[in-house]
């Protein structure tokens, strides 16, 4: 009897051991099944794409997290579209873009010299520059993918169309970003049509009391090229520095409208206004200033900005503004 006991035991205690077992084995399987489902979504989130630039072409993680912007038109579009960045350039900001300064976003360096010892620290899943740190390209993408995204200047519309899309694919706003873009181009159907008027403009940047000129194809064509304003001066070689050129060249040139940027002002250099080295002699004889159509720019946007949704929209409406005197 007491035998018969034992055995009894023996395989009670079997099965207890057996179903302990199958129960350990049920949840390690349950565990890889939600792990193999973790791993799924990780791929999904960690979904990679392939971006081409001009400069090479990047493995940019699917809306990433950690991002790193050099070039203020894309950081005003992230803005816009809601994305906020990790680190920027926080000297120099345009005033429209000054809530970057705050702590909670770190200072990666100067437009012109990356930080790249802090930009290490920070592992960053998308570096995004434009032509003032092209030079420095290599280096940053040895940090993390690194996406140049400046406007090509022989062709504004289509480089800026092209560079907001390629942001709207990073972040999966594809649809959002046509129609920004479709608002947009009506603004620029608008100035096409205020501008089929005839008359002539000279576009002009002041720095240190002297004046450079930038016609179609330059940084600023954008008037000429995309708002189909007329060049007074349709041979102003293409330069990233302008054209550097007299007062008396104004006067010859007799522009019905100045578009005038001044870089002084815009980063913060002490000097004379572009208003009060503009505004001489030669030049008060010229169309635009009797009828009042020296059109004073926003340097910030103009000299440091541009290319973004939200500066695009602000140059646009600047010109409007301008050809309605």
């Amino acid at each position: 009897m007491k035998q018969r006991k034992r055995l009894f035991g023996a395989a009670a205690a079997a099965i207890a051991l057996s179903l302990v077992l199958a129960a350990c084995g049920g949840q390690g399987a349950g565990e890889t099944s939600a792990g193999a489902g973790g791993a799924d979504a990780g791929q999904q989130q960690v979904e990679l794409l392939t971006i081409k630039h001009q400069l090479g072409e990047a493995k940019v993680k699917k809306n990433p997290e950690k991002v790193i912007v050099f070039d203020y038109g894309i950081l005003d579009t992230l803005d816009k579209m809601g994305v906020k960045p990790l680190g920027v350039p926080q000297s120099n900001l345009p005033p429209y873009l000054s809530k970057f300064k705050d702590a909670q976003y770190q200072n990666i360096g100067t437009l012109q010299e990356p930080d790249f010892e802090k930009i290490s620290a920070l592992k960053p899943d998308l570096i995004v520059i434009s032509g003032r740190q092209s030079s420095h390209y290599e280096e940053l993408s040895k940090l993390g993918p690194t996406v140049y995204l400046a406007v090509d200047t022989s062709k504004y519309w289509d480089s800026f169309r092209e560079n907001m899309r390629t942001v709207a694919t990073i972040f999966d706003k594809k649809d959002w970003m046509e129609q920004q873009l479709a608002e947009l181009t009506k603004s620029v159907d608008a100035v096409k049509a205020q501008a089929a008027n005839g008359r002539k403009a000279l576009i002009v940047l002041v720095t240190g009391g002297k004046a450079s000129a930038y016609g179609p194809g330059s940084r600023f064509g954008i008037i000429h090229d995309v708002l189909g304003v007329a060049p007074a001066d349709a041979n102003i070689e293409v330069s990233t520095h302008g054209m550097s050129i007299s007062f008396e060249y104004i006067a010859a040139k007799n522009p019905d409208y100045l578009f005038v940027i001044d870089r002084d002002a815009g980063i913060g250099n002490q000097g004379p206004s572009a208003k009060q080295v503009l505004e001489n002699e030669l030049v008060k004889g010229t169309n635009a200033y009797k009828n009042d159509r020296i059109v004073y720019l926003d340097p910030s946007i103009w000299y440091l900005s541009g290319g973004g949704l939200v500066s695009m929209a602000e140059m646009v409406d600047e010109v409007a503004q301008g050809l309605k005197k």
